[in-house]
């Protein structure tokens, strides 16, 4: 059975936690003494109503105020198919908490309240969602309850919003009325929309192809830990851990180390204690080489025929973190990538990206949510990909090096 990761977002009290709670409850992935305690909650409130959006909003500040803070996972399935739900804040104060939270999702669901439509905060996490690189896109026009179930309601948001994705160009489009609070188009379909004819929100997250969205190109595996038992029975044995970012692996494969560009062969790799023929991308193994050679954490093993690029020049977007510093030209970093940490040092913002309008603008700093398009060098070369390309080793942080905090998210250009 294979798994989804799928993040919600959208503006403060659009219906997220709600949304991720009506989902759980009707595919009855909500556990007796969970449900108990929701209960319980809810009466505290004297609104008469269970709280769904109880379940996410784990936090006891957020449940006093009634919006998610933190970004909440909860882990659920079908028989289709396994689920992690993130569930981003919607404040833009927390936007870097979405940022953290998508980073590694496969779909995103944007919430619209349908009294609203697209506001600022849909086109900021829209923006990021396109930025992310996240293959699925489901626009969930939320609370038509509240504007009579209207069909012309729910047309005009669309329309409203198919133009923002062509901007973004978001490849895989679905728009869904649902009232969460009631349930319709949730996981049953609406007996208060027969005008909708499309999926259920369920029905999409159940049948989307997300294999055909990872790499299976390009073979990149990020050296975690060096394996040196040294013992009698394993004297000579030189083993290297990690994660197969993309792409296969298989024995006897030529490879390249970076970036050193040195060449050798694989010799082993090893899953479990025990030796297979070939790996894939996300499994975790060890792989031997036949030749000694000089590999630590932070190099990179990659085919032979089908390097990244290696450079200590790089361009990225970079969407800012830091609620005290401001980003500026001059101003030094560590940027890691994958294992792999460098001091960096920021050249030139070449702009700034309107989140409302899209476009361009010169900018000297950045402040906390800011995008932008930044030139910056490192002191040790990086192997990456385009991160349109590879999002996995694509990415990558900057870290204040006097705090060790993550002060931006980059998308390698």
């Amino acid at each position: 059975m294979d798994l989804l990761r799928f993040i919600t977002a959208g503006s403060v009290d659009d219906g997220k936690s709600t949304l991720i709670g009506r989902l759980l409850y009707d595919t009855k992935n909500i556990l007796a003494d969970q449900m108990e305690a929701i209960e319980r909650a809810s009466k505290t409130r004297n609104t008469g109503e269970i709280d769904l959006a109880l379940l996410t909003d784990g936090l006891r500040s957020e449940r006093e105020q009634g919006i998610t803070i933190d970004v909440a996972y909860k882990y659920f399935q079908t028989p289709n198919r396994k689920f992690i739900s993130i569930d981003a804040p919607g404040h833009i104060q927390y936007t870097r908490n979405m940022v953290t939270g998508a980073s590694n999702a496969d779909l995103a669901i944007i919430l619209v309240d349908a009294r609203h439509g697209v506001v600022e905060q849909t086109r900021r996490h829209s923006l990021i969602a396109s930025m992310l690189g996240i293959p699925h896109v489901i626009v969930a026009i939320n609370k038509m309850d509240l504007v009579g179930n209207s069909e012309d309601a729910f047309l005009e948001i669309a329309k409203s919003y198919t133009d923002l994705a062509q901007k973004l160009s978001i490849r895989d489009l679905t728009i869904i009325p649902v009232s969460a609070l009631n349930g319709d188009n949730i996981v049953d379909r609406s007996v208060n929309m027969n005008w909708y004819t499309g999926e259920t929100l369920l029905q999409v997250l159940e049948t989307v192809n997300v294999l055909k969205d990872q790499n299976q190109d390009d073979g990149r595996f990020a050296v975690q830990y060096v394996i040196r038992p040294q013992t009698e029975e394993l004297h000579d044995y030189r083993g290297y851990a990690g994660r197969i970012q993309s792409g296969t692996f298989k024995k006897g494969d030529l490879i390249k180390v970076l970036p050193s560009e040195q060449e050798s062969k694989i010799a082993k790799i090893e899953f479990g204690g025990n030796e297979i023929e070939e790996a894939s991308v996300l499994e975790s193994v060890t792989i031997l080489l036949e030749d000694d050679i000089d590999i630590s954490r932070g190099d990179s093993i990659v085919s032979l025929n089908n390097s990244p690029i290696v450079s200590q020049d790089i361009e990225a977007l970079v969407c800012w973190m830091d609620d005290k510093k401001q980003l500026k030209a001059g101003n030094k970093y560590v940027l890691q990538h994958g294992t792999a940490r460098s001091r960096c040092s920021i050249r030139d913002i070449e702009y700034q990206i309107d989140i409302n309008s899209y476009e361009k603008l010169d900018a000297e700093s950045l402040k906390l949510n800011d995008v932008a398009r930044i030139v910056l060098r490192t002191a040790q070369p990086v192997a990456y990909d385009p991160y349109q390309k590879n999002r996995a080793n694509g990415a990558a942080i900057l870290i204040d090096e006097t705090s060790n905090v993550t002060v931006g998210a980059c998308m390698i250009e």
